[in-house]
């Protein structure tokens, strides 16, 4: 389905409009097949493009790594059959300098006038800039400050729940209420996330890399790397050469 054809099942594209005028959000819109239909000009900006134009018809095969990109068409796709929006996604997506920091994302399937799924929309926000909003209701600022600290350490849940004052059970929940995810699973993210930057330094081994990050040894963090990036630490770091 083409851009034209596209928006006339919605109704032109003045319902997306809006987000041309929201500070710190990317905006997208795609058709069934991945490809970007609207954007707004914090989203293309953000990959060297000078005009919306630019961007309309590439997918996310065009935009990213082949591990983000399958990642983002399974929860697009899942969106679309379902019918159901996924929202406050705690996931890699590439800053302006082209590197992958932690963003949230909203995903909503796109309904043609006649009420059928023809795409999916969404935004994103670095995550840095929404947690200033998005913590201090959840009561866990501190915590996430610890995690950012001393994420190379073993860090328990008990360890962080007391840090903000409540209980464990407490504190889970209300972690996964503001990000989605564990307390744990944050940390294996913001674990990969360094990794990324520290294997940028090709003098140091992959092994102490990973000793440094605080995994038990290279095959975990070969393990987990592969999971969020698609790719294998040595594969990364080739990319990089």
């Amino acid at each position: 389905m083409d851009q034209n054809t596209f928006l006339d099942r919605i109704g032109g594209s003045e319902a997306f409009k809006l987000f041309d005028h929201l500070p710190g959000y990317s905006f997208f819109a795609k058709n069934a097949e991945g490809n970007i239909m609207s954007a707004n000009r914090a989203f293309y900006e953000r990959f060297g493009f000078s005009s919306a134009e630019e961007i309309i018809g590439k997918s996310d095969y065009d935009l990213f790594p082949k591990g983000l990109a399958d990642k983002f068409r399974r929860d697009d796709l899942s969106v679309m059959d379902e019918g159901e929006s996924m929202l406050g996604i705690v996931e890699l997506f590439l800053n302006r300098q082209g590197i992958p920091e932690w963003h949230l994302t909203n995903k909503l399937p796109v309904k043609g006038r006649d009420g059928e799924s023809i795409g999916v929309m969404g935004t994103v926000r670095n995550y840095a800039t929404q947690a200033k909003i998005i913590q201090p209701f959840v009561q866990i600022e501190a915590a996430v400050d610890l995690i950012r600290e001393n994420f190379r350490e073993n860090i328990s849940v008990r360890d962080l729940a007391v840090r903000v004052g409540l209980s464990s059970r407490q504190f889970d929940r209300k972690f996964k209420e503001a990000f989605a995810i564990s307390p744990q699973q944050f940390i294996i993210k913001t674990r990969i996330l360094a990794g990324c930057e520290a294997l940028a330094d090709l003098d140091r081994s992959i092994a102490d890399v990973a000793f440094e990050l605080g995994f038990c040894d290279q095959s975990s963090f070969t393990m987990h790397f592969r999971k969020h990036m698609g790719v294998t630490p040595l594969q990364y770091r080739k990319r990089l050469g």
